[in-house]
């Protein structure tokens, strides 16, 4: 069996949203300090022994939410024209840090964010 490796990082953001069509109070601007997960698999180690050193994986997943960070995600690409929803946040991050990040050996497998305590949304694709 071949080894698989998967590494996960940490980090937030802050930012606000309105929820376009959306039958409830999340139809207001509102904003949340947002948690992101991110996990990268891997199938191969380097000469170090690692697949990838964790500062490349948080360095992508923060330059992606200092994008989003203390702003009003209504206003800015691609959700200006898309809703802000948790889900099309987690597959833009994935999408995103996928461009940074993939190669042969090392791949984004999921993106989990975080919108409260109690609620988050992972995305992957298969």
């Amino acid at each position: 069996m071949a080894a698989r490796y998967t590494l996960k990082i940490v980090t937030d953001f802050a930012s606000a949203h309105t929820l376009r069509d959306y039958p409830g109070a999340c139809s207001r601007m509102h904003g949340h300090n947002w948690k992101l997960e991110v996990e990268v698999s891997a199938t191969q180690l380097d000469d170090t022994g690692m697949a990838i050193d964790f500062k490349h994986i948080k360095r992508a997943a923060r330059e992606l939410g200092d994008q989003l960070d203390h702003r009003y995600l209504n206003e800015i690409p691609p959700f200006d024209q898309i809703n802000p929803t948790a889900e099309n946040i987690a597959a833009h991050l994935y999408k995103g840090i996928g461009n940074k990040i993939n190669n042969e050996h090392i791949q984004v497998c999921a993106v989990t964010l975080w919108e409260t305590e109690r609620a988050c949304v992972r995305y992957t694709e298969e």
